[in-house]
């Protein structure tokens, strides 16, 4: 069965089926005595489930090491909002709603507004409130919880959800890959299974109903594959293969402390994208020497109203201090047409993508944005943060933003607050416009980030969530290559540095082309840091622009893959590509 890679590796092992029960809710409009026993209920099995998703906090603690366990921080942290309280206790008092159907009503409104999200990291927080939820509702009706803590043997999970919290309570010496029906790439059990390295594949419809619980299983996690009912000269060949990608992935750890730079000594920085500040744990265990795209969209979400100044100030300050003055460009609000949260009362479009959406937000409620980038300057004291706009068309906006945070900046002067007065300022290249006019754009910024995946959707005028044409999609295409080259030039040219924030970043096939083609910041997934810093590690900046070279001769897309496909293959790392 074919799905989507949620966590790379391959492994074998029986399947264990979880079948979890159907929760029946029975919506019943209570009277105004039973509001208080429906509120003291709900009270306790929110507080149980506190303490239960401590408990799994401090089992994975000892399990997998803090660092790793952090991940449920970000669920209790969930459980712990008192915005989220307020609003299951307003049903019960207001709209007379049991316990049960208030928790119902608001996890599902508030797991819409994630799921309609463009961004996939943001819109998979839809399966934390859901799962968040699914616990409180099986403590107010004393459903048991399913317990994978004491397995005798190895397995492979296969359920239609396997939650984070419930993979981070299992035994993790026996549990050797997960196979759910649901579930993506960016969901907090995918994170948590590439943080235990452990093999996943997610999206295979039917799959409880399609195989039995107890035979051989073999799941590629790499290519998105699961094999059922396996022979036993299958499970030799495959046995081989997990050893030989254990010895590889013990090879690439020896890169952790390495610097990022060629053979004849060019230094690039490979930083990583993250979304919360949990996120930072991992970064460091692989390496990574800054963060090049911090989403701050998160702390703008899951609530009833705009986030304070200070709490936008805690959860940067958090991620400025866990990076130990290693730079951190810190993305404002990209929100907007598609990505609806409902406090910001945005209007429908027809068009959300070419709509009313990040910097064109932030410059229309400018004490918003006010607050935002006076919470990043605050927390610019206690490391190295470099602020970066989204979605810049013009260099209208990028002047009217300035001019923003130069009135945030003497706030903070007039009431003698810290900052760091030479922070810098980047853009994010993702509108042909801003890679057009990138000479004009640069005499106002200090950095550019290229961020691929809307680059290549506007270049080519694709909407990638579209299928059926989403096979024109492709950031190798040669009219993005040029874009990209050009931003990199000018930026050069005017002595300023480039990155790049979008998946090809962390594509191991493109490494050495951008390489060539000059990119300054390569920031990728955690996943791909040592990946990427393998190939950079591996070759000189001659042999990287003669690839450069050859790519810009080929007019289509399948020829620049088949050549850099081959370029790996001849330099011995096609291995990267599948692991």
């Amino acid at each position: 069965m074919q799905g989507s890679a949620a966590s790379p590796g391959i492994s074998v092992a029986k399947a264990y089926l979880i079948h979890e029960p159907h929760i029946t809710i029975e919506h019943k409009e209570i009277s105004q005595e039973q509001i208080r026993d429906e509120l003291d209920l709900l009270h306790k099995a929110i507080e149980k489930s506190k303490l239960q998703l401590e408990e799994v906090y401090h089992i994975s603690k000892e399990n997998i090491g803090e660092d790793k366990a952090e991940i449920m921080m970000a669920h209790i942290a969930m459980i712990e909002d008192p915005v989220l309280a307020k609003e299951i206790e307003s049903k019960v008092m207001n709209q007379r709603f049991n316990a049960v159907w208030a928790v119902k009503e608001t996890i599902d409104e508030q797991a819409k507004i994630f799921e309609m999200i463009d961004d996939p990291y943001i819109r998979e927080r839809a399966e934390d409130l859901k799962d968040i939820g699914n616990r409180i509702l099986k403590n107010i009706l004393g459903i048991p919880f399913k317990d994978l803590s004491n397995m005798i043997e190895d397995v492979i999970l296969v359920g239609e959800e396997i939650s984070p919290s419930m993979l981070a309570a299992a035994d993790t010496k026996h549990v050797k890959g997960i196979i759910s029906e649901g579930g993506g790439i960016t969901s907090h059990t995918a994170i948590l299974a590439r943080n235990m390295d452990i093999p996943a594949v997610f999206g295979l419809k039917g799959v409880l109903n399609t195989v039995k619980d107890g035979v051989l299983t073999y799941i590629d996690g790499n290519a998105g594959v699961a094999e059922f009912d396996i022979d036993s000269q299958k499970v030799s060949e495959i046995r081989k293969k997990i050893n030989e990608q254990m010895s590889i992935k013990e090879k690439l750890k020896e890169l952790v402390n390495t610097p990022s730079s060629t053979i004849d000594g060019h230094v690039v920085e490979i930083a990583a994208n993250i979304g919360v500040p949990e996120d930072v744990a991992r970064v460091i265990e692989n390496g990574a020497e800054g963060i090049g795209l911090f989403r701050t969209e998160f702390v703008y979400m899951h609530r009833s109203g705009m986030p304070t100044e200070e709490e936008q100030f805690f959860s940067y300050k958090q991620v400025l201090q866990g990076m130990n003055g290693k730079p951190v460009i810190i993305r404002t609000l990209d929100v907007g047409g598609d990505k609806e949260i409902p406090y910001f009362n945005l209007p429908k479009e027809e068009n959300p993508f070419l709509g009313f959406r990040a910097i064109r937000i932030c410059l229309e409620d400018k004490d918003m944005f006010k607050a935002q980038l006076r919470a990043i300057l605050r927390a610019s004291a206690y490391g190295k943060a470099r602020i970066m706009y989204p979605m810049i068309s013009s260099v209208d906006e990028v002047l009217a933003a300035n001019k923003i945070l130069e009135e945030a900046k003497r706030e903070l002067k007039e009431k003698k607050i810290e900052f760091d007065e030479q922070i810098q300022v980047g853009v994010m290249v993702e509108i042909p416009s801003a890679a057009i006019n990138a000479d004009m754009i640069a005499k106002h910024v200090d950095f550019f980030s290229i961020g691929t995946n809307d680059l290549t959707q506007y270049t080519l005028a694709v909407d990638r969530g579209n299928r059926s044409v989403s096979k024109i999609y492709n950031s190798l295409n040669p009219a993005v290559l040029r874009l990209i080259q050009g931003v990199i030039d000018i930026s050069h040219k005017m002595g300023k540095f480039t990155g790049m924030c979008g998946e090809l970043a962390g594509d191991p096939k493109a490494a050495i082309l951008l390489l060539g083609m000059g990119l300054d910041e390569f920031s990728v997934s955690t996943a791909s840091i040592l990946k990427i810093r393998k190939i950079i590690t591996s070759v000189d900046m001659k042999f990287a622009k003669n690839v450069r070279d050859e790519v810009f001769k080929f007019t289509d897309v399948s020829s620049v893959e088949r050549y850099l496909a081959d370029v790996l293959k001849e330099r011995n790392m096609e291995y990267l590509l599948n692991i």
